[in-house]
């Protein structure tokens, strides 16, 4: 009887889950800044699925570099993971906030809205560059968002270029843990959303 304890009690502990992230509901900054501008009726914008060029396709860990130490290496943390892939989510923080000011389609939504209703929208293509939490030292870091955005016109000879932008935002972590990573990665990706909207009324009348 005492053998049996004694061999229960060696068993390993079962392996702790990650905890999940997302970027949670969109800042009240964000949703009042689009809500001031709704009065404004923009023509429908086709929206691809953002891409991440480099990145590990499917992998939702968060990961961090020190920049003070080796800036080249890419680092995860063992019990932090996003909920879907960085891309997934920042598509999706994109389509909150440009949605607000004129109707966002997927690309395929708007190709079949062109045979049947004229001009094809115009589509804007993101690829997301960077997504990481960037430490300047071992207790300060930052949420560092990069991504470049481009805009087209489809026509039927093909896709002809319009504009074309790389955006870059920091904002800092409230902590030097994953979960300050998150809010600082949340914050970035929301006013870096702000920018691309601003940047289409530029570009896109």
């Amino acid at each position: 009887m005492f053998l049996a304890l004694g061999a229960c009690s060696a068993l390993p502990d079962k392996p702790l889950r990650a905890t999940q992230y997302d970027f949670g509901p969109a800042t009240a900054t964000a949703t009042a800044t689009a809500s001031v501008a709704t009065t404004a009726s923009l023509p429908p914008l086709a929206l691809a699925d953002v891409e991440a060029p480099g990145m590990s396709d499917g992998g939702t860990a968060i990961v961090y570099r020190l920049a003070y130490a080796d800036a080249q290496q890419l680092r995860p943390y063992a019990q932090a993971r996003w909920s879907v892939p960085p891309a997934q989510l920042v598509g999706q923080r994109l389509r909150d906030v440009l949605g607000q000011r004129r109707a966002v389609l997927g690309a395929s939504d708007s190709a079949g809205l062109a045979r049947t209703s004229g001009p094809a929208p115009r589509l804007l293509r993101v690829e997301l560059l960077e997504f990481t939490q960037l430490f300047q030292s071992p207790a300060a870091s930052t949420g560092l968002v990069r991504l470049r955005a481009t805009l087209v016109e489809r026509t039927p000879l093909g896709d002809s270029l319009l504009a074309q932008r790389s955006f870059s935002l920091q904002r800092p972590a409230p902590s030097a843990d994953a979960p300050g990573g998150v809010r600082a990665l949340a914050a970035a990706t929301d006013a870096l959303a702000q920018a691309l909207d601003a940047w289409l009324d530029t570009v896109g009348r």
